[in-house]
C-alpha cells in the first residue's frame, strides 16, 4: 500500500521494540521513514553497494520534505546505486586512509612518473570499477572476498578486463604496503592466482588473432575514406601505418613529430621514449593534416588546447559500412605486425616496430604462426618453381 502523509502522522516510537524502528514504504525497494526515541521522524532509503554490504542513507527531516520529495530523491540515489555508486560514502567524502583517497596518490606519485604510457589506463579502471565498489572502505579493511566479488561481477561481461583490473589493484596495494600504509608482510587482497598460488582466481584469456585480411583491407580504406572528420581519417589511416598504440596516436603532438627526418618521438607503454620511422604514406598524411591554432596536439579535441581523446563512435561507423564489424582499434595495430610477418620480417623487428619489451615474446607469439604461414608459402613457391626447372630439362 505505501506510506501515506496519516499514516506518518500517527507513527510512535515503541521503547520495546528494536533500537532501529523503520515502517517502509511499498512502492520504493528500501524506501522508508525512521522514527526516533525523541518521536524525530526522518525518510530513509537502505541499500546495498555493489560490494554487498548494506548501507542506510538518510534522506532528510520530515516535514522537511514531503513524502512526494522524499520518494523522489529516494528513486534518484538508487540510479546512482544501480551505476554502482554508494551515495552515502559520498556525503561521508574521502577519508585520509581509505581506498579512494589511496588511489589518487598512487596514480600522482606512482602511476604517473614511472608508467607515462598507460597510467591514463590505470586511471580509468580505477574510477569506473574499484572507487564505486570500495573506495570508501579504509585500506586495511579490504579482504580478498572484497576484490573476488569485484572480479567476478566484472568478469561476467569483460572477462579480461577483470584481470587488468586486479592487476592495477594489486599495483597499488603493493605501494600501500611498500609506503607503510599497510603493515610490512601483510598479503596483497588483489594477488591474482595463475598458477596455482593463493588467490583471487583470474580468467583465462585467450590470445587474439584478428587482423584486417587483404581482401577486406580495400573495403576498410574506402569506408575510412567517407570519414567526415579529417582528423579521425587520419589517424585511422596512421593506425595501420605506423603500428601505434591508441594513447600513442592520439596524445601525440606536433613536437614530436619531425617530417623531414621522418621520424615520431613516442612514449611507449612501459615509459620509455622510442623513435618510429614514418613511411612515405604517411608523412603525405602528416603534411596535408591542418594544425589547430593554439593547439599542439596533432589530433584536436573539441575543447581548447586538447588532445582528441576517443574516435570509438567513428570508428564503429567506419567498421560496420567496411563489413568488419568484429575488428577493434587494436586489430589495426596487430594488422601491421600480421602483414610483416607474413612478408617475412623477422620477429625481432616486428617487435621492435610495435614498441614491444625486448623479451616479451607472448607479445609475438601471433606473428610467429604468420611467419610461419609465410615460410610454408614460400617453399611451396620454391618448390615449385624448382620442379619446373627439372622437368623442363628433363624434357
Amino acid at each position: 500500500m505505501g506510506l501515506t502523509k496519516r499514516g506518518i502522522q500517527a507513527l510512535e516510537y515503541d521503547p520495546a521494540g528494536p533500537a532501529q524502528q523503520i515502517a517502509y514504504d511499498g512502492q520504493i525497494p528500501g524506501f522508508g521513514l525512521r522514527v526516533y526515541p525523541t518521536g524525530r521522524k526522518a525518510f530513509v532509503l537502505r541499500y546495498r553497494t555493489p560490494s554487498g554490504r548494506t548501507r542506510l542513507l538518510t534522506l532528510g527531516k520530515y516535514g522537511v520534505l514531503t513524502l512526494d520529495q522524499a520518494r523522489a530523491r529516494a528513486r534518484k540515489a538508487l540510479v546512482e546505486v544501480g551505476d554502482g555508486g554508494d551515495p552515502v560514502a559520498a556525503l561521508r567524502g574521502p577519508k585520509p586512509d581509505d581506498v579512494r583517497a589511496f588511489a589518487e596518490r598512487y596514480i600522482s606519485e606512482h602511476a604517473k612518473p614511472h608508467r607515462p604510457g598507460s597510467w591514463r589506463e590505470d586511471r580509468r579502471r580505477l574510477e569506473k570499477h574499484l572507487i564505486p565498489a570500495i573506495g570508501h572502505l579504509r585500506l586495511a579493511d579490504v579482504t580478498r572476498t572484497d576484490l573476488a566479488a569485484l572480479h567476478a561481477r566484472i568478469g561476467a561481461r569483460t572477462p579480461v578486463e577483470a584481470n587488468r583490473v586486479l592487476q592495477v589493484a594489486r599495483a597499488m596495494f603493493s605501494k600501500a604496503i611498500a609506503w607503510g600504509e599497510l603493515p610490512e608482510g601483510r598479503a596483497n587482497p588483489a594477488t591474482l592466482d595463475r598458477h596455482g598460488s593463493r588467490g583471487v582466481k583470474a580468467f583465462k584469456e585467450r590470445n587474439r588473432e584478428r587482423y584486417v585480411t587483404p581482401k577486406e583491407m580495400p573495403r576498410l580504406m574506402e569506408a575510412i575514406d567517407a570519414e567526415p572528420n579529417i582528423y579521425i581519417k587520419a589517424a585511422l589511416r596512421l593506425f595501420l601505418l605506423t603500428g601505434l598504440r591508441r594513447s600513442e596516436l592520439l596524445r601525440s603532438e606536433w613536437s614530436d613529430i619531425d617530417l623531414e627526418a621522418r621520424r615520431w618521438r613516442v612514449v611507449r607503454k612501459g615509459g620509455d621514449v622510442d623513435s618510429v620511422y614514418l613511411s612515405a604514406p604517411a608523412v603525405e598524411i602528416l603534411e596535408q593534416l591542418p594544425r589547430q591554432a593554439g593547439n599542439p596536439h596533432v589530433f584536436p579535441g573539441r575543447s581548447r588546447g586538447s588532445a582528441l581523446t576517443s574516435i570509438d563512435k567513428s570508428w564503429r561507423r567506419v567498421r560496420a559500412e567496411a563489413g568488419c564489424e568484429d575488428v577493434t582499434l587494436h586489430d589495426l595495430r596487430r594488422t601491421v605486425g600480421s602483414w610483416m610477418a607474413t612478408a617475412g620480417v623477422s620477429l625481432q623487428v616486428i617487435g621492435q616496430v610495435l614498441g614491444h619489451a625486448p623479451g616479451d615474446v607472448a607479445a609475438t607469439a601471433i606473428y610467429a604462426r604468420l611467419a610461419q604461414d609465410a615460410s610454408r608459402e614460400a617453399l611451396e613457391q620454391h618448390g615449385a618453381r624448382l620442379m619446373a626447372v627439372v622437368n623442363g630439362a628433363g624434357a
